[in-house]
């Protein structure tokens, strides 16, 4: 599905990645941990191709296919979906009305027919009802007003709509409380699928008791310096990072 090699990136001249190399395969959860500062955001933006990173080495492919040569609406448009950490506010254009434009961008890209509208609908509702939205939440304006959990969960909608190969969660459960976590937790667990992979990226472990990883990588100083198991979270939250600190 993912495959990274050697991956050094840089923002405004600084080094942020040093030499990543991460293999994710379809139907797998990874997770990234690691301290503020340790280039786990910078590894998800650079993924999506966000323009104020500069590649200065290594390989980003996704199903053989070199990312370096598209732009992020194209990286999207080939299965890439980004959950940001604080989505954006978009007054007057409403959740459902963002969606049908955001599929039918995507069908476009692949020289598709717009989607039906009784398809569309039908889809909404399918979706809707798997991760427990209520209808009068989609036709709210995006964002405007939401709590930290119903933006979560817009996000989570999102993904689940758009149906991408590789989903990128960057600290999706910032602010949210326990009840806001297991429900965006929820939806994530039903959208796993072996014909997609999904990469969380998170401090802390409790999340990982919701959304259980096949592996954990902990970031540092941009690098890859210790990957395992759902256990390697568990004793991270234990001791810290100060331990790896001292390994890297």
């Amino acid at each position: 599905m993912l495959t990274i090699e050697n991956l050094h990136a840089k923002v405004e001249g600084k080094h942020i990645l040093n030499g990543i190399d991460l293999d994710v395969k379809a139907g797998e959860v990874h997770a990234i941990m690691g301290p503020n500062g340790s280039g786990k955001s910078t590894l998800s933006s650079v993924i999506a191709g966000h323009q104020d990173y500069e590649i200065s080495q290594g390989t980003m492919l996704l199903e053989g296919e070199d990312l370096a040569e598209f732009a992020p609406e194209e990286r999207a448009h080939k299965g890439i979906f980004l959950s940001f950490q604080y989505p954006v506010e978009i007054p007057g254009v409403s959740v459902t009305n963002f969606i049908k434009a955001a599929i039918n961008a995507s069908r476009k890209a692949k020289g598709m027919e717009d989607m039906a509208a009784n398809e569309m609908l039908k889809k909404i509702r399918e979706k809707s009802s798997l991760l427990e939205i209520d209808s009068r939440f989609l036709s709210r304006s995006l964002n405007e007003g939401f709590s930290g959990g119903e933006k979560k969960r817009n996000e989570i909608f999102q993904m689940a709509m758009l149906e991408p190969k590789l989903s990128i969660l960057d600290e999706t459960d910032s602010g949210l409380d326990i009840d806001a976590l297991k429900i965006v937790a929820n939806g994530v667990n039903k959208l796993r699928s072996n014909d997609n992979a999904i990469i969380v990226i998170t401090h802390y472990q409790r999340l990982l008791e919701y959304i259980i990883p096949d592996f954990v990588h902990v970031l540092f100083d941009g690098k890859i310096v210790k990957s395992g198991t759902k256990d390697l979270a568990v004793e991270l939250e234990e001791k810290g990072y100060d331990w790896i600190k001292e390994m890297a």
